[in-house]
């Protein structure tokens, strides 16, 4: 019996690998709707995809641009593909996502043969003892976790002259609308390979603009969801208040087909405590959603000069000519000190994060003082273009009992959730929207990262509320993007803002790989 099991076993196999070779469907930027249409109707496998995939980050992450935006393959994606076409042939069909290849940021823990690094060498042998909550979420799917993507190095808040998309586990990711550009950062591989066509889907982090900044720059869109939305269990942390995994895709509906799969309550993280229920967030992909919309829109980008500003106020007549109503506010001066007791937030929690997750690895490091002797011993390789100013800052801060964790957490997170509420709330508002910020700029390993152009989305990140990022237009040879907020929770209302964005004015967004 287990010889005939075996005979059938490498039929099977035999059989997945000659519709590999033989299959006609061109899968170039294909949707996720689309890939599950072929593979009901069988014209295509799970297996297929993976090899186009595979195929595409050896001659374009590998070779050819090397943008580098891949860290590691799994070395099962191809059997876990042959698994979901198997339970395809036997009527299982888990849900949109079954048979979907997945790449997803590595400071995300898996139980496998990836470890997790958080882009440092000093994680290389970090190899978990299982799976971080939305991992487990996406295998329970169906999708297929085809590998790790690169990142700044420790999700970007090591140094204060970083250059983003560099780590010194993965060197240097490129943007692939013009290789000498940023890929901007932290979730600069995840950006660049759903752009470049290296998956269907991608899963980045956010602290503030981890995923807005590389979705914009790299022409694509990405979900920065309610905190307490996605768990954030078993991710490399910098802000327990702040920190949120989010979908990136190539379009608004693949990204909220992602968006659904991974939402659920993990008892290992309050946050999600108060998800009241799961939500197929594809059902709000609407073309309509413009119609009678009230949109709040911040003066200053409303009478800016600059280009990016310009270039944003013609889109605003666009969604005004699709029935949305445009609202004056004038909320900059409010936020003006703002950032700075962020930056105090994000240290005093880093420092009491990164020791819990330590603790939790078989790591030779015990606290963030380990990884700054490490990082100092080995700077020939951590170190070579910036240091760990940051790492110092951190480390120098006190408890989380500390006053002055207490207030800059009522000043920034507390000041900025009732900020945006009271906005919505005594304007009737839809959603916020404004540019998420201007085009890619040059990488610069001497002088770190230097971005230009107006930005919009801090404040979503500060109070911990959803945004999500879309392309709305070229400047030259680069994506630009707008980014719509809302209150906690309200992953509805700006999916469907935009979505029918999207669908009538979404510019056509092509890398040339």
């Amino acid at each position: 019996m287990r010889i005939l099991f075996k005979i059938f076993f490498f039929v099977c196999c035999y059989w997945g690998s000659l519709q590999a070779q033989t299959t006609t469907i061109d899968l170039h930027r294909a949707t996720i709707q689309n890939l599950q249409e072929w593979m009901t109707a069988g014209e295509v496998s799970s297996e297929d995809i993976v090899r186009y995939y595979l195929d595409r980050i050896k001659n374009f992450d590998q070779a050819g641009p090397q943008l580098n935006s891949v860290l590691v393959l799994n070395p099962d994606a191809l059997h876990i593909a042959r698994a979901m076409d198997m339970e395809r042939r036997n009527g299982q069909v888990r849900g949109p996502m079954h048979g979907i290849p997945v790449l997803i940021k590595d400071n995300i823990d898996t139980h496998d043969k990836m470890p997790t690094t958080g882009g440092s060498i000093l994680l290389q042998d970090n190899f978990v003892s299982r799976d971080a909550f939305i991992v487990r979420k996406l295998r329970e799917s169906g999708a297929v976790l085809l590998g790790k993507t690169n990142l700044s190095e420790w999700a970007n808040f090591r140094s204060t002259n970083s250059s983003s998309g560099w780590s010194s586990a993965g060197g240097q990711t490129k943007n692939p609308f013009d290789t000498l550009m940023s890929p901007c950062g932290s979730s600069s591989g995840s950006g660049v390979a759903v752009a470049a066509d290296f998956c269907a889907a991608a899963i980045g982090t956010e602290t503030d603009g981890s995923i807005a900044c590389p979705s914009a720059v790299n022409g694509i869109v990405g979900i920065k969801p309610t905190v307490g939305l996605w768990s954030r269990s078993g991710i490399i942390p910098i802000s327990h208040t702040q920190d949120t995994p989010g979908p990136m895709a190539r379009t608004v509906m693949d990204a909220a087909t992602l968006l659904s799969a991974c939402a659920g309550i993990d008892e290992g993280d309050t946050a999600t405590l108060g998800l009241k229920k799961k939500n197929d967030y594809t059902i709000y992909c609407r073309d309509t959603a413009l119609e009678n919309s009230r949109l709040g829109v911040d003066i200053t980008f409303l009478n800016g000069q600059d280009t990016v500003s310009k270039i944003f106020q013609q889109a605003l007549k666009k969604m005004e000519q699709a029935g949305a109503q445009i609202i004056p506010l004038n909320y900059a001066p409010l936020l003006k000190g703002i950032g700075k007791m962020e930056f105090d937030i994000l240290l005093y929690e880093f420092k009491h994060g990164i020791t819990k997750y330590l603790l939790e690895t078989n790591l030779p490091y015990q606290n963030l003082q380990d990884l700054i002797l490490a990082n100092e011993e080995g700077k020939a390789q951590t170190m070579p273009f910036f240091g760990q100013e940051i790492f110092q800052m951190a480390e120098d801060k006190g408890s989380l009992m500390d006053s002055a964790y207490q207030a800059a957490l009522i000043n920034c997170t507390e000041r900025s959730r009732r900020l945006i509420d009271s906005l919505m709330t005594t304007h009737q508002l839809t959603a916020i929207v404004g540019p998420a910020l201007g085009a890619a700029w040059k990488i610069d390993h001497e002088h770190g990262d230097h971005s230009s152009g107006p930005s919009s989305y801090s404040i979503a990140s500060r109070s911990g509320y959803p945004s999500i990022t879309v392309p709305s237009a070229m400047i030259n040879g680069l994506p630009l993007a707008l980014c719509f907020m809302g209150r906690a929770y309200q992953e509805d209302r700006i999916i469907g803002l935009a979505y029918a964005f999207e669908q009538k004015f979404g510019p056509k967004l092509l890398t040339g790989f």
